[in-house]
């Protein structure tokens, strides 16, 4: 089990390529590439050996130890977490031999690492080998007894009959008053040691005083429900996108109980919260409705007090605007304290309206008004105008792992590009939640016209270099389309197309910038056990002239009324489009 994610923008890469088809001839052929990405200071010795993915595991391992006794400085070497994503590819691909030849080549090479030993407890769990396992995780404890995983696997194994505590179970359970502000104090202190911008954008005495005014909330009846709550705001209130629970998922794993659900789908838009499902009360409401309050409280008041418990980057608020809209049924009960009973007041109507229970509903809420590019990266053409559409939802490809896919479709989107001398390029950004750097740099090499640096200020082995764009950059009309949604290293490539003015930037705020603390190191509370992500490594791109505070701001803001959003209308797409129209 991972416990300290690579520190790299956007956390852990979750789609990897298994292992290639394995060639058992007995001298099979290696190929050993000048580098998988040429801009980068130390080849990536996982990409080399994702490179020979046709050899037999072991014959991987043994070019492993070749390279580095041939050329100790000529790979990354001493990066484990890249080779351990490299190992976690074979894991979660079920080829687990693979893995645990990888993770033993781990061991051997960083021996002083407990999570070496923690990989090798789950490889040697996955194949039933109890007695191993509990052997490197009895390792991996005694080397870092903060490894909560290592520790709970220890009374797996040991106590198989066991049962685990529900998330339902968890959601009503009552620690004592101490237990739940010990671990307060321990949150507050994690955050600061961990978190290398933790007090950036909050003082320390800011951040000390919501820690002490959550614990004099602290009562004999709190429940750990409501105590992972007062935990979100401590959390979001160091401003940082990769400093989080773990995007609302064990909150919402918890409310199992239907009826303490908000039951209607709402979207707020312009200070405004809108019904766009019924659900259970198409006899009271209907979409478009306006709601001005629920359960007394205004919506501008409801919605402001949910938005401190929403992680951001820095004072971004068209992130939280997006993460409410996905989880406003749940979120609302968390704010409310979990009501048994909703009543609302809308606008039109003086009389108190008390909403029917929920009987269903959807969360994450799927926003539908925008059709999605399903694989990510997309491209089409509006022949009339010259006019491409290039959609990258993600960035989220990695040397270790599938940059090749990105760096192809790029390549090949340029040159089809060219070959329709398109004269306007739309670059789609929006629900970019981030991904790799070297998918950005690879990107922004066909937009530039001169050579560029890159990171500034960052643990990044490029952080130095000077890239050089390709040899027939695209020399249209750029215009990117952008979103609250976007994130991590869609800041920073967002951040050196604003600086270096390559084109026309639509939509709305960014929900990122310059500025990335990301890596994530996973906690865990003493008491109650309450797991949360802290980012562990702060990097930025070479610009001088944004703030940290706010994300990317458009040059054009376009936001989608309500009525286009009910009607599946692309309002910036449709916006950006016409745009090219006057060109």
């Amino acid at each position: 089990m991972l416990k300290s994610l690579i520190p790299i923008l956007f956390g852990v890469a979750t789609s990897l390529l298994g292992c290639g088809n394995t060639n058992k001839t007995a001298t099979p052929s290696v190929t050993v590439e000048a580098s998988t990405n040429a801009d980068t200071e130390k080849r990536s010795i996982s990409a080399e050996l994702k490179a020979n993915s046709h050899l037999p595991i072991e014959e991987q391992v043994a070019l492993y130890l070749k390279l580095k006794e041939e050329n100790p400085t000529a790979y990354n070497f001493d990066n484990e977490d890249e080779l351990t994503m490299y190992g976690y590819g074979f894991l979660w691909n079920n080829q687990t031999n693979a893995a645990l030849e990888i993770f033993k080549l781990i061991a051997s090479q960083f021996p002083n690492s407990s999570n070496a030993y923690d990989s090798l407890g789950e490889a040697y769990m996955k194949k039933g080998n109890m007695e191993l396992s509990l052997k490197n995780y009895e390792k991996s404890l005694a080397m870092n007894p903060d490894n909560f995983n290592a520790e709970d696997q220890i009374e797996r194994i040991k106590f198989p009959n066991k049962k685990p505590i529900t998330p339902q179970e968890k959601f009503v359970k009552v620690y004592s008053v101490e237990d739940y502000k010990a671990d307060l104090d321990q949150l507050g202190h994690k955050l600061i040691e961990i978190n290398p911008n933790a007090l950036k954008f909050i003082s320390k005495e800011d951040f000390w005083a919501i820690i002490n005014q959550k614990k004099s909330l602290i009562t004999p009846q709190t429940t750990y429900g409501q105590f992972i709550w007062h935990c979100s705001e401590i959390i979001a209130s160091i401003n940082c996108s990769h400093t989080t629970l773990g995007g609302f998922w064990q909150e919402s794993e918890m409310l199992k109980d239907v009826s303490l659900i908000f039951p209607l789908q709402t979207r707020w838009v312009n200070d405004k919260l809108y019904v766009v499902d019924a659900m259970s009360n198409s006899d009271v409401v209907k979409p478009k409705d306006e709601l001005l309050s629920i359960n007394g409280i205004t919506v501008s008041k409801l919605v402001n007090d949910i938005y401190k418990h929403i992680e951001s980057q820095g004072y971004a608020e068209t992130t939280k605007k997006h993460f409410f809209n996905s989880w406003s049924t749940e979120l609302i009960p968390y704010a409310l304290s979990f009501p048994k009973t909703y009543m609302i007041t809308i606008k039109g109507n003086e009389n108190t309206i008390t909403l029917n229970k929920a009987k269903d509903f959807k969360a994450p809420y799927r926003d539908n008004s925008i059709t999605p590019c399903e694989a990510n990266l997309c491209l089409e053409f509006y022949d009339d105008t010259a006019t491409a559409l290039m959609t990258i939802s993600s960035f989220n490809y990695y040397p270790w792992n599938n940059l090749q896919e990105f760096k192809d479709f790029i390549d090949s989107s340029f040159k089809r590009i060219q070959s329709r001398n398109i004269e306007n390029l739309i670059i789609d950004l929006r629900f970019n939640g981030g991904g790799s750097a070297e998918s950005s740099i690879y990107l922004l090499k066909h937009l530039v016209k001169a050579p560029f640096k890159y990171f500034v200020n960052s643990m990044h082995s490029s952080e130095h270099e000077i890239h050089q764009p390709v040899s027939n950059t695209f020399k249209g009309n750029l215009y990117v389309m952008i979103d609250g949604n976007g994130k991590s290293t869609t800041g920073h490539f967002m951040a050196l197309a604003k600086e270096l003015s390559l084109g026309t930037i639509v939509g709305e705020e960014l929900g990122s910038n310059q500025l990335c603390t990301a890596g994530q190191t996973v906690c865990r509370l003493k008491n109650t056990k309450l797991e949360y992500y802290v980012a562990n490594t702060a990097s930025r791109v070479a610009v001088k002239t944004l703030p940290d505070t706010t994300g990317i701001l458009p040059d054009i803001t376009v936001i989608q009324p309500i009525d286009d959003y009910l009607n599946n209308i692309d309002t910036v797409k449709d916006y950006t489009l016409k745009l090219t129209e006057t060109k």
